[in-house]
Protein backbone atom coordinates (compact mmCIF):
# COMPACT_ATOMS: atom_id res chain seq x y z
CA UNK A 1 0.00 0.00 0.00
CA UNK A 2 1.27 3.46 -0.90
CA UNK A 3 1.84 5.75 2.07
CA UNK A 4 0.21 9.18 2.06
CA UNK A 5 2.40 12.01 3.31
CA UNK A 6 1.28 15.49 4.26
CA UNK A 7 3.76 17.92 2.75
CA UNK A 8 4.25 21.63 3.21
CA UNK A 9 5.45 24.33 0.83
CA UNK A 10 9.09 23.69 1.77
CA UNK A 11 8.78 20.30 0.03
CA UNK A 12 6.44 21.21 -2.84
CA UNK A 13 8.54 24.15 -4.03
CA UNK A 14 11.62 21.90 -4.23
CA UNK A 15 9.78 19.81 -6.83
CA UNK A 16 9.64 22.73 -9.27
CA UNK A 17 12.51 25.05 -8.26
CA UNK A 18 16.11 23.94 -7.76
CA UNK A 19 17.02 24.43 -4.09
CA UNK A 20 19.05 22.66 -1.43
CA UNK A 21 17.29 19.35 -0.92
CA UNK A 22 15.63 19.22 -4.35
CA UNK A 23 17.04 15.76 -5.18
CA UNK A 24 15.74 14.37 -1.86
CA UNK A 25 12.33 15.97 -2.37
CA UNK A 26 12.08 14.57 -5.89
CA UNK A 27 13.01 11.15 -4.54
CA UNK A 28 9.90 11.21 -2.34
CA UNK A 29 7.72 11.20 -5.44
CA UNK A 30 8.36 7.49 -5.86
CA UNK A 31 6.06 5.34 -3.76
CA UNK A 32 4.05 8.01 -1.96
CA UNK A 33 0.79 9.89 -2.32
CA UNK A 34 0.70 13.49 -1.16
CA UNK A 35 -1.79 15.63 0.73
CA UNK A 36 -1.84 19.16 2.10
CA UNK A 37 -4.29 21.76 3.34
CA UNK A 38 -5.39 24.22 0.63
CA UNK A 39 -3.09 26.70 2.35
CA UNK A 40 -0.26 25.09 0.36
CA UNK A 41 -1.27 26.94 -2.80
CA UNK A 42 -1.09 30.35 -1.12
CA UNK A 43 2.22 29.59 0.56
CA UNK A 44 3.80 28.39 -2.69
CA UNK A 45 2.57 31.48 -4.55
CA UNK A 46 4.12 33.64 -1.84
CA UNK A 47 7.44 31.77 -2.07
CA UNK A 48 7.50 32.25 -5.84
CA UNK A 49 6.77 35.96 -5.38
CA UNK A 50 9.62 36.27 -2.84
CA UNK A 51 11.99 34.50 -5.22
CA UNK A 52 11.08 36.99 -7.96
CA UNK A 53 11.65 39.91 -5.57
CA UNK A 54 15.10 38.55 -4.61
CA UNK A 55 16.05 37.94 -8.23
CA UNK A 56 16.16 34.16 -7.76
CA UNK A 57 13.45 33.52 -10.36
CA UNK A 58 12.17 35.46 -13.36
CA UNK A 59 8.45 36.06 -13.69
CA UNK A 60 8.35 33.44 -16.44
CA UNK A 61 10.17 30.85 -14.30
CA UNK A 62 7.83 31.49 -11.38
CA UNK A 63 4.79 31.14 -13.65
CA UNK A 64 6.13 27.85 -15.01
CA UNK A 65 6.85 26.58 -11.50
CA UNK A 66 3.34 27.53 -10.35
CA UNK A 67 1.75 25.81 -13.37
CA UNK A 68 3.78 22.65 -12.78
CA UNK A 69 2.81 22.59 -9.12
CA UNK A 70 -0.87 23.13 -9.93
CA UNK A 71 -0.76 19.99 -12.07
CA UNK A 72 1.04 17.90 -9.44
CA UNK A 73 -0.74 15.08 -7.69
CA UNK A 74 -1.18 16.70 -4.28
CA UNK A 75 -4.62 16.13 -2.80
CA UNK A 76 -5.74 19.39 -1.22
CA UNK A 77 -7.99 19.49 1.84
CA UNK A 78 -10.17 22.28 3.21
CA UNK A 79 -9.06 23.77 6.51
CA UNK A 80 -12.32 24.54 8.28
CA UNK A 81 -12.20 21.44 10.51
CA UNK A 82 -8.58 22.13 11.43
CA UNK A 83 -8.93 25.70 12.68
CA UNK A 84 -9.45 25.07 16.41
CA UNK A 85 -6.79 22.36 16.65
CA UNK A 86 -4.24 24.43 14.70
CA UNK A 87 -4.90 27.43 16.94
CA UNK A 88 -4.45 25.28 20.04
CA UNK A 89 -1.25 23.67 18.74
CA UNK A 90 0.20 27.04 17.67
CA UNK A 91 -0.48 28.41 21.15
CA UNK A 92 1.00 25.33 22.85
CA UNK A 93 4.26 25.34 20.89
CA UNK A 94 4.60 29.07 20.22
CA UNK A 95 4.79 28.67 16.45
CA UNK A 96 2.75 30.22 13.59
CA UNK A 97 -0.64 28.63 13.06
CA UNK A 98 -0.27 28.23 9.30
CA UNK A 99 2.46 25.61 9.84
CA UNK A 100 0.26 23.92 12.44
CA UNK A 101 -2.48 23.43 9.81
CA UNK A 102 -0.26 20.87 8.05
CA UNK A 103 0.43 19.04 11.29
CA UNK A 104 -3.26 18.98 12.24
CA UNK A 105 -4.19 17.54 8.84
CA UNK A 106 -1.60 14.80 9.37
CA UNK A 107 -2.95 14.13 12.87
CA UNK A 108 -6.56 13.98 11.68
CA UNK A 109 -5.71 11.31 9.09
CA UNK A 110 -2.94 9.53 11.00
CA UNK A 111 -0.50 10.33 8.20
CA UNK A 112 3.08 11.48 8.55
CA UNK A 113 4.01 15.10 7.91
CA UNK A 114 7.26 15.77 6.08
CA UNK A 115 8.96 19.15 5.96
CA UNK A 116 12.28 20.72 5.07
CA UNK A 117 11.64 23.45 7.66
CA UNK A 118 14.31 22.77 10.29
CA UNK A 119 13.01 25.46 12.64
CA UNK A 120 9.56 23.87 12.71
CA UNK A 121 11.02 20.43 13.32
CA UNK A 122 13.16 21.78 16.17
CA UNK A 123 10.16 23.48 17.81
CA UNK A 124 8.07 20.32 17.52
CA UNK A 125 10.78 18.18 19.07
CA UNK A 126 11.20 20.64 21.94
CA UNK A 127 7.63 21.67 22.68
CA UNK A 128 5.07 19.30 21.13
CA UNK A 129 3.81 16.05 22.58
CA UNK A 130 5.66 12.87 21.57
CA UNK A 131 2.59 11.82 19.58
CA UNK A 132 2.76 14.95 17.45
CA UNK A 133 6.55 15.02 17.18
CA UNK A 134 6.57 11.39 16.03
CA UNK A 135 4.21 12.16 13.11
CA UNK A 136 6.61 14.81 11.83
CA UNK A 137 9.75 13.93 9.92
CA UNK A 138 12.33 15.93 8.08
CA UNK A 139 13.06 15.43 4.42
CA UNK A 140 16.47 14.02 5.35
CA UNK A 141 15.02 11.54 7.89
CA UNK A 142 12.44 10.24 5.46
CA UNK A 143 14.95 9.96 2.62
CA UNK A 144 17.44 8.05 4.77
CA UNK A 145 14.76 5.80 6.25
CA UNK A 146 15.81 6.79 9.81
CA UNK A 147 12.26 7.55 11.00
Amino acid sequence: MTETLVIDASIAVKWVVEEDGTPLALGLRQGHRFAAPELLTVECANIFWKKIQRGELSREEAKLAANLLERSDIELFGMRGLLAKATELATDIGHPAYDCMYICLAMSRNWRFVTADERLTRVLNQKASREIANLCVTLEQLSSGSH
